[in-house]
């Protein structure tokens, strides 16, 4: 019977361990499911925090109370050109846009047009025809338009007629009865070729409608009526700009092109209309940097021209050489008021009126006598406007309203949803200073008109401000308390299913085993809680997200505080340990934390990254050097690889062009494969590498494999050269290479899934998989990292498996523990101990070093558009999007593979790394969270958003990476324990 007994009473055991662990695969389940979903909500905080969309409904336009001076307006708007390349002359002293330097010079003003990040189309074309700054989730949006109706100076007019880029004119007129537009097919849009001819396109539009409407009197009368607007959009410069660089002989050329284009706009107009009643605007939306990029707040994208003349402009204004001391003023990209002149660009003796971009849309209103779109926040810019004193005072006093009826309306939502308003006391009296106004105007007093008009204007901009962010105090606190309460449960988590703990614990107190009996009480006042602030929420007609910033908080500390028992019984047992454990503990949150903050500051100062991996390669050696049986060149090995790597994160982000180097890349590749063959054949003869790395269970792989894959390196590497060569001769991509390439790609990815099972041959053939696809993406000494990065992980493998040796005995008798001690883990798998701390944060390290080691993700600008030019050049943004996002992929798929090979080396459970992984994240996470920015430069404010973004999206695409790559290291096979100690 005692032997019955024991044999039922095993099954009982193993029965209820088989229970655990799929509780266990729920609860992870579970646990993964609310992560991803709280921080896509938390993520989203920070936009109701400070950019809520400034759009707004319901306040009435305001009419200027005088005559207007332009019949119809002509906007002209350069996409991608910068003021520098276009003020300033070429190599042999011509300046290439001599129509309008003419114009500058005899005609009209001129300035720089200051834009706003995020530097792309569609907010400067939304900045410069409607005046406001979209909030930056809008540049999310893409190229469609805005499901939110806005006021544009196009809805304003009589009738707008538009021509040029399919992503740009539908924006404005897709939806607007009174207008008349056509666009080239975006197959037009080839970054192979020169893409001037998009502009002459435009051109001949307008050419061709002027000349129908001779025969057509309906459109003549259209053409000939009042506040007529005409919007020509050349985009030659932006496509120009992103496949040549600004630099380049194609670029400057486009500028003259454009340069031409208005010269023969402006003649055109004139001989048909004939009655000088015609002003012209010509600008950009955003410049462009020396690599080809825009979207950060660089100088080279905020800074565009501005050019404006015809009715109602004042001609040029001669201006006295002196200095310009600093006001305080600053534009929206942190420009100073009054910045000189730079001598190169031979315009020093003409005053320059400098505008913030959104300044355009109430100068192109006001020229037309129409009202200001009504959610405009530009200010009017008085030194471009050609009118009698008491005109100027009536139009700066129609901005001003305009922008004061923006703000009472937003207060006045406000106060009608909250249960307790907090007004903006500067303007609780903003009737009596119009009446002062108006009266100052009755007695042509217009300088101190124009005075307070301008002091009220600026009262109304900071109150729509103060109300864009009326909420941040409160949602800050709630978030942080979200962020805090997810991080405690993470840790209970990873305590309660990965470690000894619980059953030391409840071997120890009985009273926590049935903690779950109290737990009612506690969700009742939770859920009880949860509610009371869901109704006040309701109350105040809250946006849902506060809902669900609230409910989760909440539900995340009544999850912890269920768990109150074992909260007590964890501290209990702290505080009986040895004060060496203690110590031991308390040094490793310490220089985790470190750690987790030199990679906060990485962000910004990448540079961090190279100190780092010399300080590690010198101490691995020394570490390595005492702990290796015998002589071995592994430590020389991961001294040599941690230094290599270091090298890139001091090179520029900028990543220069250099086909040579991305060529030579493949031969380095198939060298470093053969050494890993080699190694691999060496292993087996090898007692120490035996003992780690020993398969019972290795299946073996395709025999010719290697070779196949060694060519398909080989051979994109010739396409490399290939490919550009073709596209840089002939501008345009060979039909033949294209297919050639995309074979190489596809099929590479496929081939590692049929090698060996073996953890060295797996990985080996993960990295040669890989390398084709990365070659044919790399435009320079980014392919030479990828080189690096996998040596690096090479040495991080060896050096777990010097660790493991070191700690093989200590590990059988401490971590694998009794089955009372690993009721969830499988009978492979191990506890995590303290120690294993160091896998999750050289992990870390290693995939941030995949973000920033050739280059800085967290700019928008630093997406390389040209990298995609050997795959596709006709003008595709989410094809081009995705192949850019696979190639910054790349790195980070050969990390999270050698981390799964890992693991399983270590016999770890790999979902108790991850979340470990997601806790070191969001340490990280809320340091970004506190350091988003609201004031300072806008470049500061958009990498502060980026930052935080990047990091709090890490369980989302970490988890994406675990679920591709589990497809390429599911299959790699470890020696069991048994198998170890009998190649011993």
């Amino acid at each position: 019977m005692r032997a019955v007994d024991g044999i039922l009473g095993s099954r009982g055991v193993e029965e209820g361990k088989t229970v655990s662990r799929l509780w266990l695969k729920r609860k992870e389940r579970w646990l993964v499911v609310l992560g991803v979903i709280l921080h896509a909500v938390y993520m989203l905080s920070i936009f109701d925090i400070y950019f809520k969309t400034p759009i707004v409904h319901g306040m009435d336009p305001v009419s200027p109370r005088f005559k207007p001076p332009a019949k119809r307006l002509v906007l002209i708007v350069a996409d991608g050109l910068r003021a520098d390349k276009f003020f300033e002359p070429d190599s042999e002293g011509q300046f290439r846009a001599p129509f309008l330097r003419s114009v500058i010079k005899g005609l009209g003003r001129w300035g720089v047009s200051h834009a706003r990040p995020p530097t792309e189309s569609r907010p400067g074309h939304v900045a410069i025809i409607a005046g406001f700054y979209e909030d930056p989730s809008a540049v999310t949006k893409g190229w469609k338009a805005n499901p939110v109706e806005f006021d544009s100076v196009f809805n304003r007019s009589q009738h707008t007629f538009a021509f040029g880029s399919p992503d740009i004119i539908p924006i404005f007129c897709s939806a607007l009865p009174h207008s008349s537009w056509n666009t080239y097919p975006h197959e037009f849009e080839d970054f192979a070729t020169d893409a001037s001819f998009l502009d002459e396109w435009s051109f001949e539009q307008l050419r061709s409608l002027l000349k129908r409407s001779k025969d057509d009197p309906k459109l003549n009368q259209l053409l000939l009526q009042d506040n007529v607007v005409i919007f020509l959009h050349l985009l030659g410069c932006d496509s120009n700009g992103h496949a040549h660089r600004p630099y380049s002989s194609i670029y400057l050329n486009n500028v003259k092109v454009v340069d031409h284009i208005t010269e023969r706009v402006y003649n055109l107009l004139e001989d048909f209309f004939k009655d000088n009643r015609t002003a012209y605007i010509f600008t950009a939306d955003h410049g462009m940097s020396d690599k080809g990029s825009h979207g950060d707040g660089h100088p080279t994208n905020t800074d565009t021209p501005l050019v404006a003349w015809g009715a109602g402009v004042k001609h040029p204004k001669r201006m006295v050489h002196h200095s310009h001391p600093d006001d305080g003023f600053r534009f929206v990209d942190e420009h100073m008021h009054d910045m000189p002149t730079p001598m190169g660009w031979g315009l020093t003796g003409l005053e320059r009126v400098d505008v913030n971009q959104a300044d355009i849309a109430p100068l192109m209103s006001t020229l037309l006598g129409l009202p200001c779109p009504v959610n405009s926040v530009g200010n009017l810019p008085m030194d471009y406007m050609n009118l009698s004193e008491e005109d100027e005072v009536e139009a700066a006093l129609a901005n001003t309203k305009q922008i004061l009826n923006q703000f009472l309306r937003k207060s006045h939502i406000k106060q009608s949803h909250s249960l307790y308003f907090k007004p903006f006391k500067p303007l609780e009296n903003y009737s009596s200073v119009l009446e002062r106004i108006e009266d100052l105007i009755s007695r042509k007093n217009y300088e101190d008109a124009m005075k307070l008009s301008q002091n009220l204007r600026s009262l109304s901009l900071e109150g729509l401000h103060y109300f864009q962010t009326y909420d941040w105090l409160m949602l800050m606190t709630i978030v942080t308390l979200g962020y805090i309460g997810w991080m405690a449960y993470l840790v209970l988590h990873v305590l309660q299913s990965y470690t000894s703990l619980p059953g030391s614990i409840y071997r120890k107190n009985t009273e926590a085993v049935n903690q779950m009996k109290n737990n009612r009480r506690v969700y009742l006042y939770g859920y009880l809680l949860m509610a009371i602030l869901s109704i006040v929420l309701f109350l105040e007609h809250s946006p849902p997200l506060y809902h669900a910033y609230v409910a989760m908080t909440v539900f995340l500390w009544t999850k912890i505080l269920s768990e109150r028992q074992f909260l007590k019984a964890v501290w209990r047992h702290l505080s009986g340990s040895k004060f060496s454990s203690t110590v031991k503990l308390l040094a490793t949150s310490a220089v985790s934390i470190c750690i987790l903050e030199v990679l906060v500051h990485s962000f910004t100062e990448r540079k961090l990254y190279t100190w780092c991996f010399l300080i590690v390669g010198v101490v691995s050696v020394v570490y390595l050097f005492h702990s290796l049986p015998g002589r071995s060149m592994i430590p020389i090995f991961v001294w040599i690889a941690c230094w290599f790597l270091s090298i890139f994160t001091l090179m520029p982000a900028e990543i220069p062009d250099n086909t040579q180097l991305v060529t030579a890349s493949g031969p380095m590749f198939i060298l470093m494969g053969v050494a890993s063959r080699w190694f691999d054949f060496g292993t087996k003869k090898n007692k120490y590498w035996l003992r780690i790395l020993c398969c019972d269970k290795k299946v073996v792989g395709f025999p010719m494999l290697f070779h196949l894959q060694a060519f398909l390196v080989a051979l994109s590497s010739v396409m490399v050269a290939l490919s550009t060569a073709h596209r840089t001769k002939n501008q345009e991509l060979n039909t033949l290479h294209q297919l050639i390439n995309w074979s190489i790609a596809g099929f590479s990815l496929v081939l590692p899934l049929f090698s060996s099972t073996g953890l060295v041959d797996r990985l080996t053939s993960i990295f040669l998989g890989f390398a084709p696809s990365f070659l044919l993406l790399s435009i320079g000494y980014e392919a030479v990292f990828y080189g690096s990065l996998g040596l690096v992980l090479i040495a991080w493998i060896l050096f777990e498996c010097a660790v493991l040796y070191l700690s093989k005995e200590k590990l059988s008798s401490t971590s694998l523990q009794s089955a009372e001690d690993k009721v969830f883990l499988n009978h492979d798998e191990r506890c995590l101990v303290l120690s294993d701390v160091r896998i999750p944060l050289i992990f870390m390290v290693l995939f941030n070093v995949a973000f920033f080691g050739t280059g800085n993700f967290a700019s928008i600008a630093s997406f390389e558009i040209s990298s995609v030019y050997r795959f596709i050049t006709v003008f595709s943004p989410f094809l081009m999007a995705a192949l850019l996002i696979f190639k910054l992929f790349i790195p980070f798929m050969l990390v999270i593979c050698t981390f799964s090979a890992i693991t399983k080396l270590a016999r770890v459970p790999r979902m108790g790394f991850y979340f470990l992984v997601i806790l070191f994240s969001d340490v990280m996470t809320i340091h970004f969270f506190f350091k988003v920015r609201n004031s300072g430069s806008w470049m500061e404010i958009g990498n502060s958003i980026s930052h935080f973004g990047i990091v709090s999206a890490q369980v989302v695409f970490v988890l994406l990476l675990f679920a591709l790559t589990n497809i390429y290291t599911k299959d790699i096979e470890i020696g069991s324990h048994e198998t170890s100690r009998k190649a011993m």
